[in-house]
């Protein structure tokens, strides 16, 4: 049975490829930083599950000091002109979209064709990853599709790869930390806590007055840290279940859907939230690295107070 180490495993190697071929990179300056934190991640993916927590701890703190410290720079690997790429689109046309096509087909046939199939009552994966089992499947696909129509070496594939995790650096990797940061919020009670002080110190007499103390959380609390997946267990430990849910009788489902896209409009509002804020400039090459963001609140500021008028209409009808 495919399990989800197959896919941390072709992650862990990806990451794997990134630190050797930045090891190689001697126009990069800064080459055996960015060595070092690319194998410390590929070293999570692949053996994590050995480090225990006390090493996974040290893994961490060691990509902080290689990211806070400026150790990162951006390499610059060999790739085609502008020139090659223009005439390259030019002679493939509409056929370099096949390879972008390859992914929703080769996910969709795993979850609705592949994920029943079973081999002496063993299903081929794990029902309850098959959908990530199934992108994990389909990015292969169409890497394979795409080297196949380019007609290019495989390491091509690792080279832009590379060039494209050091231009975004760090930040790449923030999706995945913040989540984490959430559920360790949870588990540590983070969210009785601000449940507390909710009820303590703001008025929450009245429907209105709550649904807009979750709605406003979370995306404030969103905007701390740079994630709503993050901060929904906390507001909606603290704040929704026990005051919306149970004491007023609200609609959970209603909600708990309305509250992750409050959550939402923080994001849009955040630096924190690199990967969708930050990454889009430095890509382009924009002046201002907060365009991104300015252009962002007023459509956040609105959408967060729709929401609000939104679950308390929905939430308690």
């Amino acid at each position: 049975m495919i399990k989800l180490g197959a896919v941390y495993l072709l992650a862990g190697l990806m990451f794997a490829g990134f630190a050797l071929f930045s090891g190689l990179d001697r126009g990069n300056p800064k080459r055996w930083g960015n060595t070092a934190f690319w194998a410390l991640v590929a070293l999570s993916f692949l053996a994590g599950d050995r480090l225990g927590d006390l090493g996974n701890g040290v893994l961490v703190l060691g990509l902080a000091v290689l990211a806070g410290l400026g150790f990162l720079g951006r390499s610059q690997p060999a790739t085609t002109t502008a020139q090659e790429r223009t005439a390259s689109a030019e002679r493939f046309g509409n056929r370099l979209f096949v390879p972008a096509l390859v992914l929703p087909l080769v996910v969709a046939l795993g979850v609705l064709v592949l994920k029943p199939v079973q081999f002496s009552s063993v299903p081929l994966m794990d029902p309850k990853q098959a959908t990530l089992i199934s992108l994990a499947l389909a990015v292969v696909a169409s890497l394979a599709t795409a080297l196949v129509l380019l007609r290019q070496p495989p390491a091509s594939a690792l080279q832009e790869g590379r060039r494209l995790v050091d231009t975004v650096s760090w930040a790449a990797l923030l999706p995945q930390y913040l989540a984490a940061l959430g559920a360790v919020f949870a588990m540590a009670g983070v969210g009785n806590q601000i449940g507390h002080l909710v009820t303590t110190y703001l008025p929450m007499d009245s429907r209105f007055a709550a649904v807009s103390v979750y709605c406003v959380g979370m995306a404030a609390f969103t905007m701390l840290m740079g994630n709503a997946f993050a901060a929904f267990p906390v507001l909606t430990g603290g704040v929704a279940i026990p005051i919306l849910v149970t004491h007023f009788g609200g609609n959970p489902a209603v909600i708990a859907s309305i509250g992750m896209l409050s959550g939402f409009c923080g994001t849009l509002m955040t630096p924190l939230a690199a990967n969708f804020n930050l990454v889009p400039p430095a890509l382009l090459e924009i002046p201002d690295r907060y365009a991104v963001i300015k252009a962002q609140v007023p459509t956040a500021l609105l959408m967060l107070i729709v929401n609000t008028v939104l679950m308390y209409v929905l939430a308690f009808r």
